[in-house]
């Protein structure tokens, strides 16, 4: 655990003998903050969650946070990179290093086949299982119809952040039953909360393989 400096007039801190320019507040609750940080060093950035502990039970809780980032090493779990107690008078804050999850994204997530909500970050978005259905209707797309649904508009340079904020169309003549098509639309919804979670995907997955297998049987 590295020492910290907060040098408020040039608007850096130092954790871990490495400094980061403070570029924006990202988000707050009611006892943490969450800050856009820039490496001085190589210039990537990262998010400074900024636990307010208010006792010793609050410092304890700040750092069985941390011990919990570490229980973890797992591409899809966000990596702790450092952190620190900063203590501030009576009070102290726990600081951990977090990678920015836009850029993280970026890193692990092949951009036609990237959820909505991974291109604009936005304060209060929830990063769940339901951000994988989206991916996840791209690659039934793409078992479909033998392409994914924005890999032509990547492969032609156009925006494919902006092609994901509309409703997914169908192509015409699809010879897909309406049920398959229905599954389909619905793990590509845009907004991320009025998808469905995997529960609903493998449910709904099941009765289409017992509707063919129905059907095989009075056909054979």
């Amino acid at each position: 655990m590295g020492q910290t400096i907060c040098i408020c007039s040039r608007g850096t801190i130092t954790i871990d003998n490495k400094r980061y320019f403070f570029i924006q507040k990202l988000d707050e609750g009611g006892f943490s903050y969450v800050d856009l940080v820039e490496s001085v060093q190589n210039g990537k950035f990262y998010a400074l969650k900024r636990i307010i502990c208010h006792d010793k039970e609050d410092r304890k809780n700040a750092l069985n946070e941390v011990e919990m980032h570490r229980m973890f090493n797992h591409p899809n779990i966000l990596h702790l990179e450092a952190y620190c107690i900063m203590d501030k008078g009576p009070k102290c804050e726990g600081w951990l290093l977090l990678p920015y999850i836009k850029d993280w994204a970026a890193q692990r997530c092949t951009i036609s086949y990237r959820a909505p909500e991974l291109f604009n970050v936005a304060s209060h978005c929830i990063i769940d299982e339901r951000t994988d259905i989206w991916s996840l209707g791209c690659v039934l797309y793409a078992m479909m119809f033998l392409e994914g649904p924005y890999d032509g508009i990547f492969h032609r340079g156009d925006s494919v952040a902006l092609a994901v904020q509309n409703v997914i169309t169908i192509p015409e003549g699809c010879r897909y039953t309406q049920a398959l098509q229905h599954l389909l639309t619905s793990t590509m919804v845009t907004n991320p909360q009025e998808r469905p979670n995997i529960t609903w995907v493998l449910n709904q997955t099941k009765q289409l393989l017992q509707i063919e297998a129905v059907q095989e049987t009075k056909l054979a």
